[in-house]
C-alpha cells in the first residue's frame, strides 16, 4: 500500500480549482482517492451548510473527471469536513489517495498506512448511544484490517464522521414514537462525538466493551481513546471512519505519529512530537510536516495556567471557536502553515483537559 497526502488552499467551499490542477498535471489520479479532510469557513454548528457545499463541489469534480455518476463517488470517496477556521486557521483540504504496490523502498521500515470504512445510516434515536459505539468499533476493526495493521499500538489517528440531530430527524423520531438522547440539535453533538470517540476505544482495546451503555456517553469522560478525532454534522447519516498508522507494508512517502496536549497552549508538546516524528521519518523541521490534524476544547475549569478565561462563560462565541482560534494559532507559530485541521470538543478523546494531536510527516 502506498498513500498519497496532498494538501490543497480553498478560496471557498466550493472552489475545487488546486484540485483540478493537480489532476490535470498528472501529478495526482482521481481514481486513487479515497478521502478527503478538511476545513470550511462555516460555524461548526448544526446550520453549518458549508461541509455539505464542499462535499457536494469535490464530488461534482471527481465524477466529471472519472466519468461516474455522482452516487458512486459518495461511494468510492470519504468526505470528512470541520467548519471553523476561526482566526489564522486557513480553509483547505487534505486529499488522500491509496495505490497498492507490491514493494518499494521502505525496507520493512513501517510507513502510512490508511484504512477507510463506513457504518450503515443510524436511525435518529442511534445517534449518541451505545449502538452507535458498537457500530463504530466494528467499522474501526475492518479500517485497521484493511490498512494491513495488526498491533493497536501502530494506530496513531482514527477520525471518524457522524451525524448529528437535525430538526427534521427529531421530527421524524417524534412521529414513530422514539426517544433521543437530546431535543437540542447543537446539543447533541457531545454524544454524537462521544459514541463514536467511545466506539474507537472499544476497537482498539483502550475501554472494555462491557464498561458501555448508553449511560457513560458523554458522562463518563474517564474512559477515552488517545488517538480518535470524531466530528458531528447535519450533512451525513452514518460514520466515516478514517484510520491512520504505521506498517511495515505500506511504502508510502509518508509517517505518522500522536501525541497528547495538555492544553490548548501546549507549545512543548506540539514541538515534542514533530521532533519525535521528524526523527523517525528522517526529515528535520517544519519543512518535513504534511499534514496536522488536532482536537481544541476549553479546560473544563476555565483556566489556563492556573489563570481564568471566559471560554466556557461567553454567551456571544461558543467555547469551541475559541479553541479552535488559540490552537490553531499555536501550531501555526510552530509549522509556519495555517493550513491546519483544528477540531473543536473532545468528548471521550483524551482525558479530560487534553486532547489529541497527530502529525504526518515527509520521510
Amino acid at each position: 500500500m502506498k498513500v498519497g497526502v496532498h494538501k490543497i488552499a480553498m478560496a471557498s467551499p466550493a472552489d475545487t480549482s488546486q484540485l483540478a490542477a493537480l489532476i490535470d498535471a498528472g501529478t495526482l489520479d482521481p481514481s486513487e482517492i479515497v478521502a478527503v479532510i478538511g476545513k470550511t469557513e462555516g460555524n461548526g454548528g448544526a446550520n453549518d451548510f458549508t461541509r455539505g457545499f464542499a462535499t457536494q463541489s469535490f464530488q461534482l469534480l471527481l465524477a466529471e473527471r472519472l466519468g461516474v455518476p455522482l452516487n458512486e463517488v459518495a461511494q468510492r470517496v470519504c468526505f470528512v469536513w470541520s467548519g471553523g477556521t476561526e482566526g489564522v486557521l486557513s480553509p483547505h483540504a487534505t486529499v488522500f489517495t491509496r495505490e497498492e504496490t507490491q514493494s518499494g523502498d521502505s525496507n520493512g521500515e513501517p510507513r502510512l498506512a490508511l484504512g477507510v470504512t463506513t457504518t450503515r445510516d443510524l436511525l435518529p434515536e442511534e445517534v449518541g448511544t451505545a449502538t452507535q459505539v458498537e457500530l463504530v468499533a466494528t467499522a474501526v476493526r475492518e479500517a485497521m484490517a484493511q490498512a494491513g495493521i495488526t498491533d493497536a499500538g501502530h494506530v496513531h489517528y482514527v477520525q471518524v464522521k457522524g451525524p448529528l440531530l437535525t430538526p427534521a430527524l427529531i421530527a421524524d423520531a417524534d412521529k414513530r414514537g422514539k426517544t433521543l438522547v437530546t431535543r437540542d440539535a447543537n446539543g447533541s453533538k457531545p454524544y454524537a462525538r462521544g459514541a463514536t470517540a467511545l466506539g474507537v476505544a472499544v476497537a482498539l482495546g483502550e475501554v472494555s466493551s462491557d464498561q458501555i451503555d448508553d449511560a457513560v456517553i458523554a458522562r463518563r469522560m474517564d474512559l477515552f481513546s488517545s488517538v480518535a478525532s470524531t466530528s458531528a454534522g447535519g450533512e451525513l447519516k452514518n460514520c466515516e471512519v478514517l484510520l491512520f498508522g504505521n506498517s511495515p507494508a505500506a511504502t508510502s512517502d509518508f509517517t505518522i505519529r500522536h501525541g497528547i496536549l495538555h492544553d490548548v497552549v501546549d507549545a512543548d508538546a506540539i514541538r515534542a512530537l514533530l521532533d519525535d516524528t521528524a526523527t523517525a521519518a528522517g526529515p528535520s523541521g517544519s519543512e518535513a510536516v504534511a499534514a496536522v490534524f488536532a482536537k481544541a476544547d476549553a479546560s473544563p475549569n476555565g483556566r489556563i495556567r492556573g489563570w481564568r478565561t471566559t471560554m466556557l462563560s461567553d454567551a456571544d462565541i461558543n467555547y469551541e471557536r475559541h479553541a479552535r482560534a488559540a490552537l490553531g494559532a499555536v501550531i501555526t507559530s510552530i509549522i509556519g502553515n495555517p493550513a491546519i485541521f483544528v477540531s473543536g470538543g473532545t468528548e471521550h478523546q483524551c482525558a479530560p483537559g487534553e486532547m489529541p494531536i497527530a502529525a504526518i510527516m515527509r520521510v
